[in-house]
């Protein structure tokens, strides 16, 4: 540990792209660094990058990344002297922040209380009333059913949105825009709300039709200093999750400059120390508060790159004690920024989640170009996760050449082995309310089904236009095993190990990648497929977690009803019945993984 370093080992409780951005900061501060693996994960790059790695568990987040005991059990033993929980996963648990510091260990997120007061979405819109910040219309209190929902809609209007209130990234949130949707609306989101975040309390609020998502990137230390690094527009949503987002957003000079004045006042109301963002919705001159995120977000990468600030640096800085180096005055706002979501997802298909194992892989490069990913060839995207490949950013000195710049990266991306959502990223850069940024939150998913019934010939946008032969080997980045190395676990920790005289014909990681395949739906699966239904069986569209099976033998369905839930990467999915009848036989159960085309329910 070099004398400015502010920690001696980090540990890193997550995975993929947002493990390794960390490492990479922590490793300039001087800090050594420790990773985490699930069984799905013994072959990520995240792993190999760490200067330690211990095997936390089983594919299944609850028995890995979800696994307070083993993480606590980790960092004790690898000498940890901070915790880095990056975003998903426990970086918004004012429990385990809790439990990290009671452990002698440092967190690297802002102190559990503001957590709290911020994670709880009830409590959070309390606040920010109370602090004077203005919020959408609505309820600052807990809905406790779908007659509560319903004087909801009565007091607010419809459309009406019910909402998580411990959770976000558009899980446990559902729209009901007509009143015979509520109490389908309801259920649904207090039954993602229950099984993603572990607290059902749902809230209400008027759904805005189309405004804009604008959030405000926040950086606070430990000595009363809050400032801001500009504010981003994330509109461009599939699912209430973002795909497309871009700093500094085009938004009118007073909303912009009331919208950061209160951003940093609603920090400062509890007392920040880290960075976080202040979500907001814009509607016209109006702004209004929506939530606050207490983590580093997935889309940090582009105010980074207007700012030249590196926010997981002065995150870790921060936590170790230190003071804010800069002031206000001090963030030079330079530029424009984009970043896409690069998923394994199929667009044309409503976004179906597509698991499957990267057969090729090449990034795009050049002047303003930023991959964040952990991709590589023969990597295994599994349903356990969520679908992203990577994130694609580009910086240029103005939105019209860095819409040029981002197309251009697009063309050179070559992804093969899944769908991916490049194809429909390359199209939206032409799209009208895109070239002149009036879209809002309710444009993408309408322009993904017109496109999804025009979608571009394979080969085309977004398929990679500087195709070239590639080697079959991963490569240096992905393994040491050129030399002769080959790594062991021994005691859920992991070594790396030189043979003098490795047998011939020996493939290092050959068993784990064959266990990726071996785990994952088979290729040609429902990922493409467009219904729901074969004959009189609804089927499964997909590889997934069956959460609730709402019928029973005799029961008389309608078109269009859900029948079934399946969890799949991250998502809840409504299977609906592709026709009308009577309900012959169930062949499934709540809590049972199934495949891709499994017969779920059978029709007379």
């Amino acid at each position: 540990m070099s004398d400015a370093a502010p920690f001696r080992k980090i540990l890193v409780a997550n995975r993929g792209e947002i493990a390794i951005r960390i490492m990479r900061t922590a490793k300039e501060l001087g800090c050594a660094t420790i990773a985490v693996y699930s069984d799905a994960d013994r072959d990520a790059l995240h792993v190999r990058y760490a200067d330690e790695a211990y095997h936390l568990g089983p594919a299944a987040p609850s028995q890995s990344y979800l696994n307070a005991e083993k993480l606590l059990e980790v960092a004790q033993r690898a000498g940890a002297d901070a915790l880095h929980p990056g975003y998903g996963f426990f970086a918004e648990n004012a429990a385990f922040a809790r439990r990290v510091v009671a452990a002698g260990v440092s967190w690297i997120g802002p102190h559990p209380d503001a957590i709290d007061a911020m994670g709880d979405k009830v409590r959070a819109r309390q606040a920010m009333v109370a602090a004077g910040v203005p919020v959408v219309p609505g309820g600052t209190e807990p809905i406790a059913d779908a007659a509560g929902a319903r004087r909801a809609a009565e007091a607010y209007g419809l459309p009406l949105a019910l909402k998580a209130s411990g959770g976000g990234g558009g899980k446990g949130l559902k729209v009901a825009r007509t009143a015979g949707e509520i109490e389908s609306a309801f259920s649904t989101a207090q039954r993602e709300a229950t099984a993603y975040f572990g607290n059902g309390t749902i809230y209400a609020e008027r759904y805005l039709d189309n405004p804009k998502h604008v959030e405000l990137q926040i950086l606070a230390d430990k000595h009363g200093n809050v400032l801001h690094v500009g504010e981003r527009d994330c509109s461009l949503q599939r699912r209430h999750q973002k795909l497309w987002e871009e700093a500094p957003a085009l938004i009118p000079a007073q909303v912009r400059e009331g919208l950061r004045a209160a951003g940093v006042q609603a920090a400062r109301a509890i007392a920040y120390d880290s960075v976080g963002t202040i979500e907001c919705l814009v509607s016209g001159d109006a702004f209004y508060f929506l939530e606050m995120n207490t983590r580093i977000q997935v889309e940090h990468t582009i105010s980074e790159e207007i700012s030249g600030i590196d926010l997981v640096r002065e995150q870790i800085l921060v936590a170790a004690g230190r003071p804010l180096g800069f002031t206000q005055d001090d963030v030079d706002l330079r530029g424009h920024a984009i970043e896409v979501r690069v998923n394994a997802e199929d667009p044309a298909q409503n976004f179906r989640p597509a698991p499957g194992i990267v057969e090729r892989y090449r990034e795009p490069g050049g002047l303003g170009v930023r991959v964040d990913s952990a991709a590589y060839p023969g990597f295994a995207i599994t349903p356990d996760y969520d679908s992203m490949i990577a994130k694609l950013i580009v910086r240029a000195p103005d939105r019209a050449q860095a819409l040029a710049r981002l197309g251009r990266a697009i063309d050179e991306y070559v992804i093969e082995g899944v769908p991916t959502t490049l194809p429909l990223l390359r199209s939206l850069i032409e799209f009208g309310p895109v070239r002149d940024a009036s879209y809002g939150t309710a444009t993408l998913e309408p322009f993904a089904a017109e496109w999804g019934t025009h979608r571009p010939a394979p080969g085309a946008q977004g398929d990679g236009a500087l195709r070239q032969a590639q080697d079959d080997t991963v490569g240096a980045q992905r393994d040491a095993a050129s030399d002769g190395a080959i790594r062991v676990e021994v005691n859920d920790k992991l070594f790396r190990v030189r043979f003098v005289d490795l047998p011939l014909g020996g493939r290092v990681g050959a068993a784990s990648a064959s266990a990726a395949r071996a785990a994952l739906p088979k290729k040609g699966g429902a990922t493409r497929a467009s219904s729901a239904g074969v004959g009189n069986d609804v089927v499964a569209p997909m590889h997934g977690v069956v959460v609730e099976i709402s019928i029973a033998p005799g029961a008389v369905v309608t078109e269009g009803q859900v029948v079934a839930v399946i969890e799949a990467m991250k998502m809840m999915n409504e299977i609906r019945a592709h026709k009308s009848g009577t309900v012959a036989a169930v062949h499934v159960a709540a809590g049972e993984t199934v495949e891709a085309r499994t017969p779920l329910v059978t029709l007379a």
